[in-house]
């Protein structure tokens, strides 16, 4: 049984070309990511990512939630079967939890996500949030149920397959010791980015709640990526590339969980090597998801993909849609570009006479492609979840 702090180094694999090189990758491909497209533009693309990011997550822990229900759950519309209106609220707990997290780092950037606080502060905020159902386990030994408190940090020892976490009753020593190795003001700027993935592996090793940790670590993650501005404004997420990977992700978890193997295995209680196989598994599954986001959010491709969704509806190819005369494409395209545009312009933009053109508005509006927030606002871009898969093949 773990007792000591000092027993989960090493707490940063050793120096390596071959992390450096990952690093400085991860951080270039972010920067060029988020200046794709307009800030706007990015908002709302990021709020379909932000349910993405959940159904991804909660995949994960083998809860599959279409992005249809978790969008009407954000809008109190939930299934009358209660399974599915659990997951349902499971769903929406999380993506709540994610606004209120970007909300706390928006308002102190200096927020230090690595504290216990913090992390049991996450982890309220979904628990509190589930329905009754999500509240109890089962002890895998006594088969007894047990309460999860929204929070609170297991009041018991347990073992996660071949791991054996550390002894419940030292628990903040862990945490004070992960929070004192991690936190950002002490590190370099490598450091800081193989930090996110370092400590990504060891809170789960902790494994500081009965139930949650998955849930806890990534949302964790994403805020790490977020407070470092390299979540290119929201527009990838880590836990798609782990969900679409998952028997690696758990490969590589267990990897880092690993004894030291020998006097060539680093100077940590654990290995070093074990740690580096995690980070490198990390680093490249991130880079291949900001790779394919890229691929996604080129202007030319995404407006060719508007451009086949509202022949798709001409046509008559979408269920329930109807079609919206073809000079919608030039609106669509610059508010795609520019973020938003006046509702004085769009005659200039379309080409049509200012009657028609306010019908097309309207029929825009109604069809949630376009949004405002009054009859005199500017226009922007609008993206539902069923328009989403058309805009961006492929991304669940």
């Amino acid at each position: 049984m773990y007792t000591l702090p000092s027993q989960m180094e090493p707490m940063f694999p050793s120096q390596s070309p071959v992390l450096e090189d990952l690093v400085l990758s991860l951080s270039q491909k972010a920067q060029s990511l988020g200046a794709l497209l307009h800030p706007i533009t990015c908002q709302e693309i990021a709020k379909l990512l932000t349910y993405t990011n959940t159904y991804y997550s909660n995949l994960i822990e083998g809860h599959n939630t279409k992005l249809l229900d978790i969008e009407r759950a954000m809008h109190a519309d939930f299934s009358k079967d209660l399974s599915k209106r659990a997951l349902q609220l499971e769903a929406k707990a999380h993506v709540e939890v994610a606004q209120e997290i970007n909300a706390a780092l928006k308002a102190n950037t200096h927020l230090d996500i690595f504290s216990q606080e913090f992390i049991q502060e996450i982890h309220r905020a979904f628990y509190q949030r589930l329905p009754e159902d999500f509240y109890t386990i089962l002890h895998p030994r006594t088969q007894e149920q047990i309460i999860i408190e929204p929070g609170m940090l297991r009041k018991q020892d347990v073992q996660v397959g071949q791991h054996i976490a550390p002894s419940y009753q030292v628990l903040p020593l862990f945490l004070e010791y992960f929070q004192k190795r991690y936190e950002f003001i002490n590190l370099s700027g490598i450091q800081k980015i193989i930090a996110i993935a370092a400590s990504h592996h060891r809170l789960s090793w902790i494994h500081p709640f009965l139930d949650g940790n998955g849930r806890v670590t990534r949302l964790l993650t994403n805020a790490a990526f977020k407070q470092l501005h390299l979540d290119a404004q929201g527009l990838w997420s880590i836990s798609r590339g782990l969900a679409r990977n998952r028997d690696g992700y758990y490969a590589a978890l267990t990897q880092g969980d690993l004894p030291r193997q020998g006097d060539l295995d680093g100077r940590g209680n654990l290995s070093d090597k074990g740690l580096h196989y995690f980070c490198e598994f990390f680093l490249t599954t991130a880079i291949d998801q900001l790779d394919f986001m890229q691929q996604l959010l080129n202007l030319d491709s995404l407006t060719a993909r508007v451009m086949y969704y509202l022949e798709l509806r001409e046509r008559g190819g979408i269920s329930g849609a109807k079609p919206i005369r073809v000079e919608a494409q030039f609106l669509l395209k610059d508010v795609l570009l520019r973020g938003e545009v006046s509702r004085g312009e769009v005659s200039r933009i379309t080409g049509l006479k200012e009657r028609t053109a306010r019908t097309l508005v309207s029929e825009l509006l109604q069809a949630d492609l376009l949004q405002s927030t009054s009859i005199r606002s500017p226009l922007r871009i609008k993206i539902p979840v069923a328009v989403g898969e058309y805009y961006f093949p492929k991304l669940y």
